[in-house]
């Protein structure tokens, strides 16, 4: 029997806060379908799996901010 199986890493060091890496196994038939059907609507998987996780999180109401303030620098204020 295959399962899915998902790990989330955050590889982003500190001053790093533009991604992190989400780590998927699936059954490889399913994944060269996926592909296929990606390519095909001029996608890239990692777009179609953002979309789904963007959707997923949209319909059970959970709001999460899209940049993360960890090393982010002061705003100045101009003259």
């Amino acid at each position: 029997m295959y399962y899915n199986l998902i790990n989330i890493l955050d590889f982003a060091p500190v001053m790093e806060t533009k991604s992190a890496r989400l780590t998927i196994l699936i059954d490889p038939v399913k994944k060269e379908a996926f592909e296929k059907l990606c390519a095909a609507q001029d996608l890239t998987p990692s777009q179609v799996v953002r979309q789904l996780i963007r959707d997923y999180l949209d319909q059970h109401g959970v709001s999460y901010r899209t940049k993360s303030a960890i090393g982010a620098r002061p705003r100045r204020k101009t003259a």
